[in-house]
């Protein structure tokens, strides 16, 4: 696996989750001050876009805006029902200002 750019930090919108497409994939991609969380954009429970949902800063999560599901902004695990699969939480890291993703 290699790390490819994402975006630059500063594009990123503070608090809210987006959807980037990048190299084949559909990313949720949250911006939480200097850091950054990226998640498979399809919820486990229903294919509805994760990037769609409501962040929650200090508990780490997002919730899918279809039935409620609450996924892990670090690990991508269900934390609440209907959703009882993760999804893919890839790792990021900034250099020189820039957003970097780990992709399989």
């Amino acid at each position: 696996m290699s790390f490819t750019t994402l975006a630059p930090l500063e594009s990123l919108l503070d608090g809210e989750a987006q959807q980037v497409h990048l190299d084949g994939r559909v990313l949720a991609v949250i911006r939480l001050g200097n850091e950054v969380y990226v998640l498979n954009d399809r919820c486990s429970h229903e294919d509805f876009s994760l990037a769609l949902g409501e962040v929650e800063p200090d508990a780490l999560t997002i919730e899918c805006a279809r039935h409620g599901a609450l996924f892990s902004l670090e690990t991508g695990d269900p934390v609440t029902f209907p959703a009882t699969q993760p999804v893919a939480a890839y790792q990021t890291r900034v250099v020189d200002g820039l957003v970097e993703v780990e992709l399989p």
